[in-house]
């Protein structure tokens, strides 16, 4: 007791601390390290997203200002614009249409892989776009898948969402861009750059503008924004490798995986050599990633309709794909081709 008559708290009276437990379950370090990869994932695709939006900017800009002269896009005009829009940064307002349409069919399309994921319960990245100062303005985009996918319904879902989405975004800028595009004769333009035509367009040209030649047809960015957006598709689906063609194909029959990816291969090496040098990368592409393919169960197999799901894309393959997709004026065999279009 102190003078005060009240009760003194004994020296020896301890409180225990609350003290949380220092090795928490795998199952809480493993949610907190996916949070952590997470965020940094998303910071890593943000940056990207906005380096590869200035730089279809640039192309978008190029694009616009070869359609506002009734030509199509030269490859000089195109690094001069480089040159231009440091003085006169402005510019890339008008690159705005084809940057945003290109960069939401692309978006679309690794939106439809990741929200696949989301839906198997697969850890995947955000959508990692890749810039690049090249005509169109980007290699693409992709996402980086960290878990195992568990059956050959997952890996065949995964792999079809992208290119479905990503072709149903397309289309219809396509066929926006026909429908309001100029007709120029091909012989006014004197293009540096011809570039080919998928028989998706062939087709919508047919629907929309009846009896104009797909040679004189002026696309604008809008519409080259949607070619790219087909022309990604058709890459994707080529059947073979780690592509999300090669991943349908594994998922139908892994024992034939092998087989096909080297067939395709086959195929893009001659017309690497006489229509477009591009297919060579390609082919090498595949080559190196056949080695190894996510290994999934063999049972049970895809669900039948599934199957149907497989033809349509194959149907999307034939329509998108393009076996010359962009090629020199300047040789002869061009011009030839273009007079029997």
């Amino acid at each position: 007791m102190n003078d005060s008559g009240e009760f003194e708290r004994s020296s020896t009276e301890t409180i225990t601390p609350v003290v949380e437990s220092a090795d928490p379950s795998p199952e809480i370090r493993w949610q907190r390290q996916q949070k952590r990869w997470q965020r940094r994932s998303f910071a890593i695709a943000a940056l990207l997203f906005a380096l590869t939006l200035i730089s279809t900017l640039v192309v978008g800009a190029s694009f616009a200002a070869s359609y506002a002269l009734g030509q199509s896009p030269n490859i000089d005009g195109f690094f001069a614009m480089y040159g231009t829009l440091l003085n006169h940064p402005r510019f890339l307002l008008a690159g705005m249409p084809f940057a945003f349409t290109l960069l939401g069919i692309l978006l679309a399309h690794e939106l439809g892989h990741f929200f696949a994921c989301r839906y198997y319960g697969i850890s995947a990245s955000y959508p990692y776009f890749i810039p690049a100062p090249t005509l169109i303005g980007t290699l693409g985009a992709f996402i980086r898948i960290r878990s195992p996918i568990r059956n050959r319904d997952a890996l065949f879902d995964v792999g079809l969402a992208g290119p479905v989405v990503g072709f149903l975004f397309a289309i219809p800028a396509l066929a926006i861009a026909i429908a309001y595009s100029r007709v120029i004769p091909l012989s006014l333009e004197h293009p540096s750059v011809v570039f080919g035509n998928p028989l998706a367009l062939r087709i919508l040209l047919a629907l929309l503008r009846p009896g104009v030649p797909p040679s004189d047809l002026l696309l604008d960015p809008v519409g080259r924004a949607a070619w790219v957006g087909l022309f990604a598709t058709s890459l994707n689906l080529l059947p073979g490798g780690q592509l999300d063609g090669g991943h349908i194909v594994f998922s139908i029959a892994p024992r034939a995986h092998k087989i096909v990816s080297r067939l395709t291969i086959l195929i893009l090496l001659p017309m690497a050599y006489f229509l477009w040098t591009g297919w060579f990368i390609w082919a090498i592409l595949l080559w190196l990633s056949s080695f190894r393919h996510p290994q999934v169960a063999e049972w049970p197999r895809v669900s039948g309709g599934r199957l149907w799901l497989a033809a349509f894309a194959l149907l999307m393959l034939v329509i998108t794909i393009m076996p010359a997709p962009m090629l020199h004026s300047s040789l002869p065999e061009v011009w030839h081709q273009l007079r029997g279009r």
